[in-house]
């Protein structure tokens, strides 16, 4: 099993992430995790010039830590696995570890953007990021090929992307690029509150959607009909669309994470039917009730 790790706590899980990158790349960049976790501490934090600290309740900063550490735990596992291919290097680890850290910054307001929270973007966020990422780190002197990469990569955490759109430079880039996917996926809903957050999930989708009437692309208010049928459909969701999603499209990555691999469990997977299990479980107790909203689990 994995180590247990505080995803409140911004240094817990920089030490965990710190910790791997030793084990694969001992003669690397001492400095480069802190600095990363810094940048992003700084971003969602309101210490970034002319953007305010995030307030998207169910997109946070413990969202990104989450699935930061899934990500990083798949690489690493795939990287103990000595006949895996390409090999990870040291370099795209660095750049994958930047994307998705800032693959949610599209959600960010920036100063004086005072109506509502930086959920209304949800439907362009994944557009806005791969801009704020481009922005932020060719302040800092990454090269464009470098910045090309870390957009690539956050831009596969679209929900409907067509990934074979997405210009990618290497196979390793792409690998790296559905390890994050991946990790964005499995690391929140494994989370031991993720059921207890989805009535903050809905409300993202429900500002969306009235910002949409306002003038952006798309369509979110009519995916669901409220936190409840959110709730009700989420089973479906990880059945119909997320195992898919990672079997197939992000080609099995995902068992990087079973231990021992190949044949070992996956305690993310683990993680999630238990939660979706829990569900499944509530809402058959609301049907029981009538709907009703304070039943509690059994």
């Amino acid at each position: 099993m994995f180590a247990r790790v505080d995803t409140k706590d911004p240094q817990a899980v920089a030490a965990e992430v710190q910790a791997a990158y030793r084990e694969m790349f001992p003669a690397g960049d001492s400095g480069f995790i802190s600095r990363a976790f810094g940048w992003a501490d700084e971003c969602f934090n309101g210490r970034y010039p002319g953007y305010q600290a995030n307030d998207a309740r169910y997109h946070d900063f413990e969202h990104t830590l989450q699935v930061t550490l899934c990500m990083v735990r798949l690489l690493r596992g795939r990287h103990r696995v000595k006949n895996a291919r390409p090999r990870l290097t040291q370099r795209m680890f660095e750049l994958g570890l930047l994307a998705i850290l800032l693959h949610d910054t599209g959600y960010l307001k920036r100063r004086g953007d005072n109506k509502g929270t930086g959920a209304k973007y949800t439907l362009i966020h994944v557009d806005r990021s791969g801009e704020f990422a481009a922005k932020f780190l060719r302040a800092r002197g990454f090269s464009k090929a470098d910045i090309h990469a870390v957009q690539d990569m956050i831009h596969c955490t679209g929900v409907n992307v067509d990934l074979k759109t997405i210009p990618f430079e290497s196979r390793l880039e792409r690998i790296v690029g559905f390890a994050l996917s991946t990790g964005d996926l499995l690391g929140q809903m494994a989370a031991e509150d993720y059921v207890e957050k989805l009535s903050r999930l809905y409300s993202e989708f429900d500002e969306a959607g009235r910002y949409e009437k306002d003038g952006s692309k798309g369509s979110a208010l009519g995916m669901f009909a409220g936190a409840d049928d959110l709730m009700r459909k989420t089973p479906g969701f990880w059945q119909y669309y997320v195992l898919p999603k990672i079997t197939k499209d992000f080609i099995g990555l995902y068992k990087f994470l079973n231990s021992p691999y190949p044949d070992g469990p996956n305690e993310y997977v683990q993680r999630i039917e238990a939660n979706v299990a829990r569900v499944s479980r509530l809402v058959a107790q609301r049907d029981r009730n009538g709907n009703g909203h304070g039943a509690k689990e059994a």
